[in-house]
């Protein structure tokens, strides 16, 4: 809003200063600091309110040390982080961006989904809360609208080098290398894959074997991957969500980096100097993903140990749809796996616990397990490690995870 308010006012009348707001530099330090202030003003006041309706963390005795410390603790908190992202969002990018519209509506969708689930445990006082069916029924309808978007809005393009006809060359011999190539922007179905030589990989391949025209018919892989990723990637952030200042902690990483491919991959210039793909439109985003990171450290302030508020599933089921759609949007969504490694080690814990302890139970008639306890955190935490110390060590992989996956760009 103020990005067009701000233009009207230098076209117009040619105001001092207006003209800042075209940068978008200025306008993702803008969204950084207001999504820090409304994470620390707005949150504080949210809290009191929660604790003066006694909305609180029930919490079961799972045998974790300082885990019934944690009873009655405000919940819900999520709220406070999906205010900082969408204002700021409102307030600083263009809104007639697919990109930015698309990361609004996955926020709210996502997280009014975790509200719902966080309202009816802690009102409803139904420990369940959403069954898993529902949540998994509302990430498919978010990774269809979203891989829809994609595959057929006519703004949502790659921009690649095309090699000029030898005839054309041979008409102009003087022309340098450069000028060799021209640059189209086209639909297309791919993406970025890391060690790579040429670092791109197109899903439409995959269809291949159907023969002549295989390229029309890319949105039946493409469509069930999206929704692949968003699903997996926003579970790998709720089941992460299990020890003060792990989730947003990590999420904050990940977002700072995902900001950074953003900007390279949204301007020419560094797209061209790394070689990489060039996005027409994607430079907004990183106002977006600049609002997320100031969220949530914002948002840790509070949640860091011990935590005077948890995020819920409204907040954990969102960051991790935004981390997810962010990433498949600037079509990086293949370097989930190193970036979000610490989502990835959680799920495969619960992944790799749950169908051992069945494989074993029904072998041996008893279950057994690999690890103490999963989601991961939880088996260090048994053996007896202090919480900030597991959580501050999972962070620091996680620096290490966000460091490879930039570097990715080059490792071809």
């Amino acid at each position: 809003m103020l990005y067009y308010l701000f233009t009207y006012l230098h076209e117009t009348f040619n105001f001092p200063g207006a003209q800042v707001f075209q940068y978008i530099s200025f306008r993702a330090g803008a969204a950084v600091i207001t999504s820090l202030l409304i994470s620390l003003v707005f949150g504080k006041k949210w809290i009191n309110y929660l604790n003066k309706k006694q909305v609180g963390e029930t919490v079961r005795d799972l045998g974790l040390e300082g885990q019934l410390e944690k009873q009655g603790t405000p919940t819900m908190g999520g709220l406070i982080i999906i205010a900082a992202i969408v204002v700021p969002a409102l307030l600083f990018t263009k809104l007639d961006n697919t990109y930015i519209l698309l990361m609004i509506f996955t926020t709210i969708w996502l997280g009014g989904i975790g509200f719902v689930d966080d309202y009816i445990k802690v009102f409803k006082k139904d420990k369940k809360g959403l069954s898993g069916k529902t949540k998994i029924i509302g990430q498919v309808v978010l990774g269809l609208i979203v891989a829809v978007t994609m595959y057929f809005d006519s703004t949502v393009m790659i921009r690649e080098k095309v090699q000029i006809s030898t005839e054309i060359i041979q008409t102009s011999p003087e022309a340098g290398p450069a000028s060799r190539f021209s640059t189209l922007d086209t639909k297309a179905t791919k993406t970025t894959i890391p060690f790579i030589k040429n670092n791109e990989f197109d899903y439409a391949v995959l269809l291949r074997w159907l023969g002549p025209g295989y390229e029309k018919y890319a949105f039946l892989i493409f469509i069930p991957i999206v929704i692949l990723i968003i699903t997996a990637v926003s579970n790998g952030a709720n089941l992460t969500d299990g020890m003060d200042g792990l989730a947003v902690g990590t999420s904050a990483i990940i977002g700072a980096t995902l900001g950074i491919l953003a900007w390279v991959s949204g301007n020419i210039i560094f797209a061209d100097y790394l070689n990489i793909m060039y996005l027409p439109n994607t430079g907004e985003l990183t106002i977006f993903i600049s609002a997320f990171v100031g969220a949530n450290i914002g948002f840790l302030w509070y949640n860091s140990y011990p935590a005077q508020v948890f995020m819920g599933d409204t907040g954990s089921l969102a960051i991790g749809g935004i981390i997810a759609v962010f990433a498949i949007l600037i079509r990086k969504e293949l370097l989930i796996p190193i970036l979000c490694g610490i989502f990835l080690a959680e799920s495969l814990s619960v992944i790799m616990q749950v169908s051992y302890f069945k494989y074993t139970k029904r072998k041996f008639g008893e279950g057994r397990r690999i690890f103490k306890m999963s989601p991961l955190h939880h088996h260090y935490q048994k053996k007896g490690y202090p919480e900030p110390k597991i959580v501050l060590r999972f962070q620091i992989v996680g620096i290490f995870l966000a460091i490879l996956t930039i570097i990715t760009l080059k490792l071809r």
